[in-house]
């Protein structure tokens, strides 16, 4: 398998890089797609080689069917990652992506013993924490689009488009299935560390839900709280990956070093 960027990829790599010494999978949001990721490669350590994950249902992949359920899109997520699972990896996932991002952690700790070496959660509360507003995946369109907007996410250009509407609709709905048919299974905490990244403004979660992420390792956590809503991947992303370039600056050092050993 290759990371080039075709219509049928999973795994889009903007900058390929075989010496890098750690991979960096990112997860992006409900509606988002490897967009979302594309300042990463240039702004990160080059050590890093940034694959964005790019689901069913949006960019190359526009004409397939988006997954409404967690389970079989983490596990087949997870068979399409295992060829590139060669070298030490990190996952990075946002809002959805942060959910996404946990779930294929533990699956593929007890599946097939494999761990990444450091867990980045955004915008998303601890996911053993029940979520406290009800549902909109289900929600008559015109009340499914009222509240988008209230997340203050959607582009103007869009919500202004019908056409558009009717296009993302489909991908958007299945998303938000994903999200809110969730149900949270206990396991032992995880034994990568986890950092966690909040938006100071963003009413989805909020300081302490997204503490709550400490529950799930055995390892270091931090959290961060950065200027912004529940977009600040947009409107605070040089703060943010001025953090990530940091810590993963650190993590492949302590991969260079153990290759040393």
């Amino acid at each position: 398998m290759t990371t080039a960027q075709t219509a049928k990829s999973w795994v889009i790599c903007p900058q390929p890089n075989s010496q890098a010494k750690l991979r960096l999978f990112c997860f992006h949001y409900a509606g988002g797609g490897a967009w979302n990721f594309r300042f990463f490669s240039d702004n990160l350590p080059s050590s890093v080689e940034v694959c964005s994950i790019e689901l069913p249902g949006r960019g190359f992949r526009l004409k397939e069917t988006a997954f409404t359920s967690l389970d079989p899109l983490v596990q087949a997520i997870a068979d399409t990652l295992l060829p590139l699972l060669d070298k030490p990896f990190a996952f990075f996932g946002y809002s959805m992506g942060a959910l996404v991002s946990f779930e294929l952690t533990r699956l593929l700790r007890r599946k097939y013993n494999l761990n990444p070496i450091h867990l980045f959660v955004c915008a998303h509360r601890a996911p053993q924490l029940p979520d406290p507003d009800p549902p909109l995946h289900n929600l008559p369109e015109s009340e499914f689009w009222d509240e988008l907007c209230k997340l203050e996410g959607t582009p103007q250009e869009v919500l202004e488009n019908s056409e558009l509407k009717q296009l993302l609709l489909p991908t958007l709905r299945a998303d938000f299935t994903v999200i809110e048919t969730y149900a949270y299974a206990a396991e032992p905490p995880l034994d990568c560390p986890i950092t966690a990244f909040g938006g100071l403004q963003d009413q989805k979660a909020s300081y302490d839900q997204l503490n709550a992420w400490q529950e799930q390792t055995n390892a270091a956590f931090s959290l961060n709280m950065l200027p912004g809503n529940h977009f600040f991947l947009h409107s605070a992303q040089s703060l943010l990956l001025e953090f990530l370039s940091q810590d993963l600056h650190r993590l492949a050092n302590k991969v260079a070093n153990r290759d040393l050993l």
